[in-house]
């Protein structure tokens, strides 16, 4: 399983979801999915756009968990 850990870099990066929305152009509902591990997948450029917002790298983000 893919763990999503933009919670974690929201909190390092001390920003709110409402501002990771408005930056990399995508609904709160939709942050809030992937923030929740509810997603099945996530665009190569959403992920680009999240690593441009936070000032990280994908792994800083993605983490696998065995089940």
């Amino acid at each position: 399983m893919i763990r999503v850990n933009i919670d974690v870099m929201l909190a390092k990066r001390k920003m709110s979801v409402t501002e990771l929305s408005e930056k990399v152009g995508i609904t709160m509902a939709n942050i809030s999915i992937l923030k929740n591990d509810k997603a099945k997948a996530v665009r190569f450029d959403t992920l680009s756009k999240i690593c441009e917002a936070l000032d990280c790298q994908p792994g800083d983000i993605l983490e696998y968990v065995e089940d």
